[in-house]
């Protein structure tokens, strides 16, 4: 590790031989990634992280497994996932609660209906 990853992980020096090695690896990948951000990029990712730290287990076991669900999807079914969610995130934010609301009103077999099979966008001939 760098000087620098070193001393972004400085809390961890005492504890670090006791850590697993694939831990040890994504605290390292980790400090890596934070070094190459922007400024505005490391303040997002430390709100990210305290909203996190404020989430209770049971939430964040929740967003780990839908995460392992999402890596585990196809890389061209995962783009569609993140551009879905760019198209929801730019809306406005009534737009976005009413868009909710019809979704939690809705089954679980017919939420499964509509993201399992998008719509298909036509193409003009």
């Amino acid at each position: 590790m760098t000087p620098q990853q070193q001393q972004l992980l400085h809390g961890y020096q005492d504890k670090w031989d006791g850590l697993p090695a694939d831990r040890q690896q994504a605290l390292a990948k980790g400090s890596q990634r934070w070094l190459s951000m922007s400024p505005e990029q490391r303040s997002s990712a430390q709100q990210r992280f305290t909203q996190w730290r404020a989430m209770p287990p049971e939430q964040r076991q929740q967003l780990r497994q839908r995460w392992q669900q999402f890596k585990s999807l196809p890389p061209e079914q995962q783009q569609r996932v993140r551009e879905s969610f760019n198209r929801f995130r730019q809306m406005p934010p009534e737009k976005r609660q009413e868009l909710r609301r019809q979704w939690r009103q809705m089954s679980p077999a017919q939420r499964r209906s509509v993201t399992q099979h998008p719509p298909q966008r036509r193409i003009p001939h």
